[in-house]
């Protein structure tokens, strides 16, 4: 039996999504997985108002979470120095449901990506802030500490991602 894993981050905005995701669905069926992507729920949302087509993507995805085993999740920044948001909810939920969670970031740490987003940050009591004057976070982690530990694990690349989750599955 294949071991289904969603597959988790911003690649639905990019250029040709498919082509993307196609790229995914390769790597984790090297690794037994295969690989289920946002937009494998096949929806027609044209007819749709902007908050209908919302809500349908978000039951859409919600389902094609619980329909899997774990989730690969990319981290890289996205729009900012952050990761994209709605991958960030997907990979809480799939925590609060048990899943095995496997990020995958090749970026620095979130402090140096906030320092090159801002051109620096300022000195202020011993921690950085930005320009609006908020404190941030310096953990050496990827993303911020509730994302980065969430995590079972956040590896370099999505093969690594793929073959961590098919071990971690492989022992549910």
């Amino acid at each position: 039996m294949t071991i289904r894993i969603y597959l988790a981050g911003p690649g639905v905005f990019y250029p040709d999504p498919i082509a993307h995701s196609e790229e995914l669905k390769v790597i984790c069926e090297q690794y037994g997985l295969e690989g289920v992507f946002p937009m494998d729920a096949g929806l027609d949302i044209s007819n749709l108002g902007k908050h209908q087509a919302a809500r349908a993507i978000y039951e859409a995805n919600i389902k094609l979470i619980d329909s899997c085993a774990g989730v690969m999740a990319d981290m890289q920044a996205f729009r900012g120095p952050g990761m994209d948001g709605g991958t960030a909810f997907e990979m809480g939920y799939a925590v609060a449901k048990g899943l095995p969670v496997v990020g995958y970031n090749t970026q620095s740490t979130y402090l140096a990506r906030t320092r090159d987003f801002y051109s620096g940050l300022e000195k202020r009591a011993g921690d950085e802030v930005d320009p609006n004057g908020l404190m941030v976070e310096d953990f050496d982690l990827v993303d911020n500490l509730m994302m980065a530990c969430g995590a079972q694990s956040i590896v370099s690349d999505a093969q690594s991602a793929a073959d961590l989750l098919s071990r971690l599955c492989a022992v549910d």
